[in-house]
């Protein structure tokens, strides 16, 4: 066994260690950081689903508040379609589509390696990288929800609206400790994937390149024009004529107040700017309700 695997497996518990020799012999016993990481780089490119896979980390770390709602944490509860965060609206397409994307490597490394938790964490910074973004620091120790009733109550006051604006964006992010620039920053994940009507019930992408991180999400947003529409499933959103990209009102709304809109031409002009502040607010969207991570699996 590669020297980082065992160092892994003697930092685990011992039953958890037990069944993961058991797993690594009947796989092989080819697992390491280096293979994990090749085998999420392989599925990035190959799928083209590093936009799903940073919304299925960012939905389950995002339902942390310790306003008046206490309590979430990145721990994979959606894994259970049988309540709790698995059935929430807000996650459609995540239990199903994105975990089935990840399955192969699922059953290859956990929880011989690692914890689903910290998978989805780190094989969104993988995506994120693969895509052209930054290259982000990942911290391991998150421990696996048992069932779905380690989920939260629901995604009301905790995950973000599309229809809705500025207060509601504090609302939600401020309970979680982010400011107005962390907000803007968080926002500008919107620079990859799109909207599918069957999901979310918005359609489209943000941006002209959706597989592509960097910061054209800013610069669309100065320097497109939107027009109001509907969707079929009776969401209001905004298009663009010209290209076909999308801004929904959460979007546009960071346009609406100076304490935001400085941060969006900031990030505009300057992409190391954005990256380095993604980054930070990233990383604390990942960490936050966890306790006693490590640097290394």
């Amino acid at each position: 066994l590669a020297a980082a695997t065992l160092n892994a497996l003697r930092r685990a518990p011992k039953a958890l260690h037990q069944r993961g020799c058991v797993a690594m012999a009947a796989r092989g016993g080819d697992l390491s950081f280096e293979t994990l990481v090749s085998d999420l780089e392989t599925v990035m490119k190959t799928k083209n689903c590093g936009a799903l896979i940073i919304r299925l980390a960012w939905h389950d770390a995002g339902v942390f508040s310790n306003g008046a709602l206490k309590g979430g944490c990145p721990n994979a509860a959606m894994r259970f379609t049988d309540g709790g965060e698995g059935s929430f609206g807000a996650n459609a397409g995540l239990p199903d589509v994105a975990l089935g994307l990840l399955k192969p490597i699922t059953d290859k490394y956990v929880p011989a390696l690692i914890s689903n938790a910290d998978l989805w964490q780190f094989a969104a910074n993988v995506a994120i990288r693969v895509m052209g973004g930054p290259s982000i620091k990942t911290r391991f120790g998150r421990k696996d929800a048992a069932s779905s009733a380690e989920s939260v109550e629901s995604q009301e006051g905790r995950l973000p609206d599309g229809d809705k604006g500025i207060d509601h964006l504090r609302d939600i992010f401020y309970p979680k400790g982010f400011d107005d620039k962390a907000i803007v920053a968080l926002s500008g994940a919107h620079t990859v994937g799109g909207c599918k009507l069957e999901r979310s019930g918005f359609e489209g992408y943000w941006t002209e390149e959706p597989l592509k991180f960097d910061n054209a999400y800013f610069k669309d947003m100065l320097s497109k024009e939107y027009a109001s529409e509907t969707t079929a499933k009776g969401c209001p959103q905004h298009r663009n004529a010209a290209t076909g990209t999308i801004m929904l009102i959460s979007d546009l709304a960071l346009l609406s107040d100076p304490a935001f809109k400085g941060h969006v031409e900031r990030y505009a002009a300057d992409q190391s700017a954005y990256f380095a502040d993604f980054s930070e607010a990233w990383v604390k969207l990942q960490e936050n309700g966890c306790s006693d991570l490590r640097d290394s699996l």
